[in-house]
C-alpha cells in the first residue's frame, strides 16, 4: 500500500516533483562547484602567487633562528657562502616536489666607467641532474616571470661573455642590446635590457660561473631565492615555528608531513649544511589571508544557494500537501498515524531530491571546471571528500524545506478536512 501510494503520487503529481528535483539540483550544483573549488583553491592560489617571486630565501648561517619565521626581527648575516654543490639538495627534501623554482645569486661590486655597479651572477634557465637521476630546469626566467625584456633576449647559462642590463644601468652606461661593455678587464656583449620595477633595474646580470670567475669565489653563491607551494599556517605551524622541540611525536609527524612554510624551512636547514632559511613574510602571510577570504566567499555562496533551495522546496512541498489535504485527511480517518503520513510525504520528497541532487552534482562539476579555467587557467578536479558533505547538505536542505509542510500534516484533522 505504502509503495503504491508513492508510485501514484509521482504519476499524478509529476510536475510538482520535477520542480522539487530541479530546485534541489540548482542548490546542489552551486554547492558542488563551490566545495570542489574550495578544496582545490589552495594550490591554485599558491600557483598564482608563485608568479610574483620567491617566498623563501636561503642564506649562510647567521643569527636567524626558526622562531623569526613569524616575527619581524632582522638578522645580520655572516660574510660566508653556500657551496654551489649543495644547491640541488633543495629538491631532495620531503616536500621537494613543492619547490617550484629556485635560483642562486652571487653579487659582485664592479667599477665601470668610473661608476659603481652591482654585478649579479645567477642561473637563468639552467638544467641540472638531481641525485635521483632526474633533470630539473630552474632559474630566474620563471622565478622572476614579471621581468620585462625591453630589448634582446634571455642569456644562456653557458654563455661566458654575455650580460643583461637593468633599464637604469643601461641608461647610466648609455648602452643597448648588442653593444659591448668592459667589466674588470673583460669585454661582454649586452644580450638584453630588462625592466624589473625594482632595485634590480640598476644591476647587471650574468651567468653564475662568470660572476664566480670575476670575484674569485669559485663554486660559491651568496644566497638562494626559492619559490614553494605551501599550506596556509595553522596554530600547529606557528607552535613549530617558535620551537619544533616543543611538539609531541604525533604533532611533529603531522607538521613535518604537511607543506607548511615552517616545515619546508626546517627541512631545508636539515638538508643543506651551514645555512638558514627564512620565509618572505609579505608573500607567505598574504597567501593565508587571500585563501581564507576566497574560501569564506565560497562558503557564503554555498550557504545562500542552499537557503534558496530550502525556501523553494518549502513552497513546493507545502503547496503539494495542501492540494492533497483531502487524501491525507481520508488516510487519517481510516487509521493512518501522523508518523506514517509524514514518512510517506518525506519519502516522496527525498526521492525527488535524490534525482535532483544527482543531476546537480554533475552540473556542478562542469561549473567548477569552468570556474577553474576562467579564474585560474587550470582545471579543478572532482574531490571525493565533497561527496559525503553534499549528501549531508541534500538531506539537511530537504528536511529544513519540509518543516512547514510537516507542521500542516500534523495539524490536519480528518473531520475538519473531509467536512471541507
Amino acid at each position: 500500500m505504502f509503495y503504491q501510494m508513492i508510485k501514484g503520487a509521482f504519476s499524478h503529481q509529476r510536475g510538482k516533483f520535477i520542480m522539487i528535483a530541479l530546485t534541489i539540483g540548482l542548490g546542489i550544483s552551486m554547492a558542488t562547484a563551490m566545495l570542489n573549488a574550495m578544496l582545490d583553491v589552495g594550490e591554485k592560489v599558491n600557483q598564482e602567487l608563485r608568479a610574483y617571486g620567491a617566498n623563501i630565501v636561503i642564506r649562510p648561517k647567521s643569527t636567524f633562528i626558526l622562531s623569526d619565521l613569524y616575527g619581524s626581527t632582522e638578522g645580520e648575516y655572516t660574510p660566508s657562502f653556500i657551496s654551489e654543490n649543495d644547491i640541488l639538495k633543495i629538491k631532495t627534501i620531503f616536500w621537494g616536489n613543492n619547490i617550484v623554482d629556485f635560483a642562486p645569486f652571487l653579487p659582485v661590486e664592479a667599477d665601470i666607467n668610473g661608476e659603481k655597479f652591482r654585478l649579479m651572477g645567477t642561473w637563468f634557465n639552467k638544467t641540472s641532474r638531481l641525485p635521483t637521476g632526474e633533470d630539473v630546469t630552474t632559474g630566474i626566467v620563471n622565478l622572476k616571470s614579471w621581468w620585462h625584456i625591453k630589448e634582446g633576449e634571455w642569456i644562456d647559462d653557458d654563455a661566458e661573455n654575455e650580460v643583461m642590463l637593468g633599464s637604469e644601468a643601461a641608461e647610466r652606461l648609455r648602452l643597448k642590446s648588442g653593444d659591448t661593455v668592459k667589466i674588470k678587464g673583460g669585454e661582454y656583449i649586452v644580450k638584453a635590457v630588462f625592466a624589473a620595477g625594482g632595485e634590480e633595474d640598476g644591476d647587471i646580470y650574468m651567468p653564475l660561473k662568470t660572476a664566480q670567475n670575476i670575484s674569485g669565489n669559485l663554486d660559491k653563491v651568496s644566497y638562494i631565492d626559492l619559490s614553494a607551494l605551501t599550506t596556509p599556517a595553522s596554530d600547529l605551524a606557528r607552535k613549530a615555528a617558535e620551537d619544533p622541540s616543543s611538539l609531541s611525536v604525533d604533532e611533529h609527524e603531522v607538521w613535518y608531513c604537511t607543506a607548511y612554510i615552517s616545515s619546508i624551512v626546517y627541512q631545508l636547514e636539515e638538508a643543506i649544511p651551514n645555512i638558514r632559511a627564512k620565509a618572505v613574510l609579505q608573500i607567505s602571510e598574504s597567501e593565508g589571508e587571500i585563501l581564507n577570504k576566497i574560501q569564506l566567499l565560497m562558503l557564503l555562496l554555498t550557504a545562500l544557494a542552499l537557503v534558496c533551495s530550502a525556501l523553494g522546496v518549502s513552497n513546493l512541498v507545502t503547496a503539494y500537501v495542501i492540494e492533497k489535504s483531502v487524501e491525507i485527511g481520508l488516510l487519517k480517518a481510516i487509521g493512518a498515524l501522523d508518523r506514517e503520513v509524514v514518512v510517506m510525504v518525506l519519502t516522496q520528497v527525498m526521492i525527488a531530491a535524490a534525482f535532483g541532487s544527482a543531476l546537480g552534482y554533475f552540473v556542478g562539476l562542469q561549473l567548477a571546471s569552468l570556474i577553474g579555467h576562467i579564474v585560474f587557467g587550470a582545471n579543478i578536479e572532482p574531490n571525493i571528500l565533497a561527496v559525503p558533505i553534499l549528501i549531508f547538505l541534500v538531506v539537511i536542505t530537504t528536511l529544513l524545506g519540509s518543516i512547514p509542510s510537516v507542521k500542516i500534516l500534523l495539524s490536519t484533522r480528518p473531520a475538519v478536512t473531509l467536512h471541507g
